[in-house]
Parts: structure tokens; C-alpha cells; sequence
């Protein structure tokens, strides 16, 4: 069995390092060439990019009740199909209009095949003894963007970003189809179980204080990803400086999963979850009392918090609700922390050019605003829950 659940951990891991890499982490690579060849501004490309991310929030919840009544598998496998339809409609894009397109189509695919969906395929398989597995998965992707971003500059240099997303959607078809495919299959619901409308799920406290942490902790992370190097210099760092400390974030990530799978899997997720909320506050700290010569502790601690988060956005909610419905919750609850990614590079923006460095204050407050959310939630329902809801569906 162990072995059996080692092999599901690396296929899906593989298949969600594929997935994110070509879509979630293309446009740092190629939306530059891509803008200049279609002779529009980057804000338009970002802007598509954006809405894709939008519209993969919206579904999140309709994705999760289906994986809830069939299984992530067949929902998996969809994935792959739409992801390439959207990088090759992205290659053939000689228009506004039709990037703006294909870019709708990666929205609907990363709603499909990113770590919603897959926590949720994994919850199907393994019930409440899912934590394990999420926590592996996201070991391997948390690789994503140090495999991705190499290889579409390789791409982008040798074979031009037309073909570098056709690249990619073949390897949607070729290694993240077959590898999907191998996942255990799942009984589905006879078709008189299935609830005629959306489940009863009602938004109660748990509910909203998870989502609004979510929300919280991952508009800080999607503003980071994208100006951390340019905060690091107005706090005095140098390029360089500044450069090294982006490259700590994806080491840290992977270090913090580590410590996760090692320790604090001893611990209730929302010890964890906890824990993620407060590192970056800690960082911001760091970077403002010793300048710019402490960027790399900086990305070292906002890197950790980001692992383990990442872990804790699957873990907590199978923890504390069990897993009845539960890729119908994560649906709920990771809507809109997927709608505040969208907006949080633009808004982060903009309060850097009016409040420079004093941006981190307004980071380190939304993580501090997460952190209480989580101080009001209690453990104390997870057992209860987890005996309401029943064993977990037996992997064909």
C-alpha cells in the first residue's frame, strides 16, 4: 500500500509540476516576447492573465462538486486537454484578441489541473488520511517554476515562444495525460445520490474564517511573487542581492515541506497553517530593522510561510470539516484567494509607487490579519467532523 501511495505521490506530483509550469509560471518567461511580437503593452497580457485566474476561481466551486461526485481523476485528465488547447492557441496567437482567447482557456484548464483539484482528487482517494499525500505532491511541484523557467527560456532562445507553447501542449498530451491517467479510479456516486442542486455546505464561521486567511496569505504571496526583487532594492539591496534573494524562495518552499512532512505532520494543519501566517511578518521585521543586506533572511522566511501555506490550503479544510464534500469546499474556500491573486500584483503595485517600502506594512498586516482568523478557529471540531463524515471512497 505504501509503495502503491508513493507511485500516485510522484505521478501527481510530476503532472501538477508540468501543469503549473506552463501555465501559472509561463508569462514571467515569455510574456515580454509575446507582447512585443503581438505589438501590444505587457499591462495586456497581464491583464488576460489576470482574468484567467478569475475565471479559475469562479469554477472552482462547479470543479470541486464534480470531482466530490466522480472523482479527480477523469477531472484531471480534462485538465490536460484544455491546457493544450490554451498553449496552442497561445502559440498561434497573432491578435490581441485571440491571446485574450487562449488565455480564457488556460483559466478554465488551471481551475481543472492546479492544487485544488488535486487535493481534491487525492481527499477522493485517500479520505482523511489525505495529509500525507497533499504534503508529497506539493514536495515535487514546489519544483515547478525552477523547472519551467528554464526550459521555456531555453525554448524562448532556441526555438522562438510560438513554438516553445506548442512544446508545451504536447507535453500535456504526452507525459501529464498518461500520467493522470494512472491515478487510482474512484466509485463514482449512483446516480440517485447525487444531490439534485449544490450540496448544503452552509458558509459558516470555519468557513469564512478559512477563506478570508486563504484570501489574505495568498494576496501576499502573489504580490511577492512578482515585486519582490524591486522591494528588496528600496530597502537598499543590490540587484544582485536582490536577485539571490528570489532564487531563495523556491529552497525555501521545498525546505518548509520538508519540515512539514517531517515534524509538524505530528500537529493539527492548524498549527501549520499558523505557522505560514507568521514568517513573513518576521521577515518584513528582519528587512526593516537591518536594510537591504538582509533580503535573502527575507525571502528565506516569506519563502517557508509560502511552503507550508501551500500544504495548509489542502490539509486544513479535510482537518477540520472531514472529507464529505471536501473538492466542493476547497472550491468555496479557494475562490477567493484565487480572485485576490488576480488583483494583487496591479494593487501592490500601485501602493509602491505612493508608499515605497512601507508596502510591507500592508503585507505584514494581511498576514497578521490571517493569523488572527486562524487564532479564532478551532481544532476542536476536526474530530467530530472527520467521524461524521465516514471512510473514504476505496480506490479502484
Amino acid at each position: 500500500m505504501q509503495a502503491r501511495r508513493l507511485g500516485v505521490v510522484i505521478a501527481l506530483g510530476t503532472a501538477q509540476t508540468l501543469a503549473w509550469a506552463s501555465s501559472y509560471y509561463l508569462p514571467a518567461i515569455l510574456a515580454d516576447p509575446i507582447a512585443r511580437d503581438l505589438g501590444m503593452s505587457d499591462n495586456w497580457f497581464f491583464a488576460a492573465f489576470s482574468a484567467s485566474l478569475i475565471i479559475s476561481g469562479l469554477l472552482g466551486p462547479r470543479i470541486g462538486r464534480q470531482i466530490d461526485r466522480v472523482g479527480g481523476r477523469q477531472v484531471l485528465c480534462a485538465s490536460n486537454l484544455v491546457l493544450a488547447i490554451g498553449l496552442t492557441l497561445l502559440g498561434l496567437s497573432h491578435s490581441l484578441w485571440v491571446m485574450g482567447i487562449a488565455w480564457l482557456w488556460l483559466g478554465v484548464g488551471m481551475g481543472l489541473g492546479l492544487y485544488d483539484a488535486a487535493f481534491g482528487a487525492l481527499g477522493r482517494i485517500y479520505g482523511k488520511d489525505a495529509r500525507g499525500a497533499i504534503t508529497g505532491i506539493t514536495l515535487l511541484a514546489g519544483f515547478a517554476s525552477t523547472v519551467g523557467w528554464p526550459l521555456s527560456t531555453w525554448g524562448l532562445a532556441t526555438i522562438g515562444w510560438r513554438e516553445t507553447c506548442f512544446a508545451w501542449a504536447v507535453a500535456h498530451l504526452v507525459i501529464g495525460l498518461p500520467l493522470n491517467l494512472s491515478l487510482p479510479r474512484t466509485t463514482a456516486m449512483a446516480p440517485g445520490d447525487m444531490p439534485a442542486g449544490k450540496p448544503n455546505i452552509p458558509l459558516d464561521r470555519p468557513m469564512v474564517l478559512i477563506a478570508f486567511a486563504m484570501a489574505a496569505a495568498w494576496t501576499v504571496t502573489a504580490a511577492m511573487a512578482v515585486h519582490l526583487p524591486r522591494l528588496m532594492q528600496a530597502f537598499g539591496a543590490t540587484p544582485a542581492q536582490a536577485l539571490f534573494a528570489g532564487m531563495m524562495i523556491g529552497p525555501a518552499q521545498v525546505a518548509a515541506r520538508v519540515f512539514e512532512a517531517g515534524f509538524l505532520s505530528r500537529f493539527h494543519p492548524l498549527a501549520s497553517a499558523r505557522l505560514a501566517c507568521i514568517t513573513h511578518p518576521i521577515g518584513a521585521l528582519t528587512i526593516g530593522l537591518f536594510g537591504g543586506g538582509a533580503a535573502a533572511a527575507f525571502a528565506l522566511l516569506h519563502g517557508s510561510g509560502n511552503g507550508i501555506l501551500t500544504i495548509a490550503r489542502g490539509t486544513l479544510p479535510l482537518a477540520i470539516f472531514g472529507p464529505a464534500n471536501y473538492a466542493y469546499r476547497l472550491g468555496l474556500i479557494g475562490a477567493p484567494s484565487r480572485i485576490c491573486q488576480a488583483f494583487a500584483p496591479l494593487v501592490f503595485g500601485l501602493l509602491i509607487d505612493a508608499l515605497g517600502r512601507g508596502v510591507l506594512i500592508v503585507s505584514a498586516s494581511l498576514s497578521l490579519s490571517a493569523l488572527t482568523a486562524l487564532m479564532l478557529l478551532s481544532a476542536a471540531r476536526a474530530d467530530a467532523s472527520t467521524v461524521a463524515s465516514g471512510a473514504p471512497d476505496k480506490a479502484a
